[in-house]
């Protein structure tokens, strides 16, 4: 869980270095942004990979080794000296922590019986709720007091103090290796690659006003497709067809994906908005915004024990429902209140996601076989992985659209009467009236900017109702089958 919880901080964690990095590199506003895409782009290009690797070399050594890579690629990540350095270090810290997340899942559900496997999950879930939240946190103080080099330093002490740890204790396996499907991976690999700088990239390129999105679309749209196709068709596919036919796993991946758009999205936006809208600090943003870890850390310590007596499938819906709650809350924000709707909101979100993710876990392995758990946890977290890309680039892109549309709507109910000064008089008042008109198109634009993020908001509340009905497609386990699994592990 510390290898785990490492990687899913250095997602976030480099983010609010980023205009500390341009300085230090000599990079460009835009230029500067390969920092963070370099590294989403090899996770998801590499997770696919993770069963096929875990069972040819098997899951301790890919462990180990992953851990290694993660550690060594931030230590170069924190001496680079050019930005082409840094992206290419990151490509292989990106490449290395791919895999930590979909292994620490396998192995924790491996090394406990079922009638555990909520309390685990549970503890699963803190690192991966945990980390976006407290990644802003640690990287603003760390590049505040210190340096942004040490956003990548930190990662050394934990890296070596878990490798020392697993070593000892990860559980010893022989390989089990099996054919690999490169054109498989090919495909998948090229398509995700399209889709992800597509994401990346869309935001500065005005879209698909610009060939380069274009190509990247057409990229990930037939990578993909081929993908699809290749799997229908392959005789030993990459991710085994048998696996892709459990419904409780496939469901699980759509949640996980809406999970994914929803919290990430919402990490993206409120930092920005807090500290351009309301003028709150870096520090100050992170301990507001820390409030939905609270809310986390509470659900989850009774969530995996509440799942083993009440239907799994009750407490997803109630977490949705409550996370939709917390989404119409934030939609009442205005720049007259103070921090306490922010914590309450965001207490209240944890709370749902808190309730959500632990039983969906449960739901989506409950019925899945013990041999395709690998791949199904890198299934999952590639959900996840992508939901967060394409929720960022929609709200980023709704944020910047509504903007647009608000400013002219507020502007043309702005006329002479109800202006503080004539404007035909701003000529004449010189410096002065300059400053009142510029200080009004600053007024007009933070309006505008608070109303598109409620419309945000909106977006991601109806998006989260809309999950809802997802449901009916899960099945609850019967009791029969936990037990069985938990026979055929002791036979083991």
């Amino acid at each position: 869980m510390g290898a785990m919880l490492m990687q899913v901080l250095d997602t976030t964690i480099a983010n609010v270095a980023l205009p500390h990095m341009q300085a230090s590199l000599g990079a460009t506003q835009d230029s500067i942004t390969w920092v963070l895409t370099s590294y989403i782009l090899a996770s998801a290009v590499a997770i696919p990979v993770t069963g096929w690797l875990s069972d040819k070399f098997s899951i301790r050594s890919l462990f180990l080794v992953s851990v290694v890579i993660f550690v060594c690629a931030s230590v170069l990540c924190g001496i680079a000296t050019s930005l082409p350095e840094m992206v290419a270090f990151r490509i292989i810290q990106g490449i290395g922590g791919a895999f930590l997340a979909p292994l620490a899942q396998t192995i924790l559900l491996d090394v406990t019986k079922p009638s555990d496997h909520g309390k685990i999950t549970s503890v699963y879930g803190m690192g991966i709720m945990i980390g976006p939240i407290v990644g802003p946190i640690l990287g603003g103080w760390l590049t505040e007091s210190f340096d942004w080099r040490w956003v990548f330093f930190v990662n050394i002490p934990i890296g070596i103090t878990c490798f020392i740890a697993l070593w000892f204790l990860l559980p010893r396996k022989s390989p089990d290796p099996r054919t690999f499907d490169l054109a498989g991976w090919a495909m998948i690999a090229l398509g995700l690659a399209g889709m992800q700088l597509m994401l990346d990239r869309g935001p500065l390129e005005d879209w698909f006003s610009s060939t380069e999105i274009w190509i990247e679309a057409g990229v990930a749209v037939t990578g993909l497709w081929m993908f699809g196709v290749h799997m229908m068709t392959a005789r030993r596919p990459l991710f085994p067809i048998a696996m892709l036919r459990d419904r409780n796993l496939i469901s699980g991946a759509l949640f996980m994906f809406v999970m994914g758009l929803v919290m990430m999205a919402a990490m993206a936006l409120l930092p920005t908005m807090l500290q351009s809208s309301f003028g709150y600090p870096v520090i100050d943003t992170g301990i507001l915004l820390a409030s939905r870890g609270v809310g986390v850390l509470l659900t989850m310590a009774l969530t995996g024990r509440l799942a083993q007596k009440v239907d799994p499938r009750m407490l997803v819906c109630a977490g949705f429902l409550i996370m939709a709650g917390s989404l119409w809350l934030m939609t009442g924000w205005s720049l007259n209140m103070d921090w306490k709707p922010i914590v309450t909101s965001g207490f209240v979100q944890g709370v749902g996601l808190g309730l959500v993710f632990v039983p969906l876990n449960m739901l989506s392995f409950a019925t899945l076989p013990r041999k395709y758990r690998t791949d199904a946890a890198s299934l999952l977290n590639l959900a996840r992985s992508l939901g967060s890309s394409v929720g960022i680039a929609i709200v980023t892109a709704l944020l910047s659209h509504n903007v647009q549309v608000s400013h002219s709507d507020i502007a043309a109910t702005i006329t002479p009467y109800n202006l503080p000064v004539d404007p035909s008089m701003v000529s004449v008042l010189g410096r002065n009236g300059d400053a009142v008109m510029s200080a009004l198109d600053g007024m007009v634009n933070q309006q505008a900017a608070m109303v598109a993020y409620l419309d945000d908001f909106y977006f991601m509340m109806f998006l989260t109702l809309s999950a809802i009905p997802l449901i009916l497609l899960l099945r609850r386990p019967e009791r029969k089958a936990a037990d069985d699994d938990l026979a055929h592990m002791v036979m083991e």
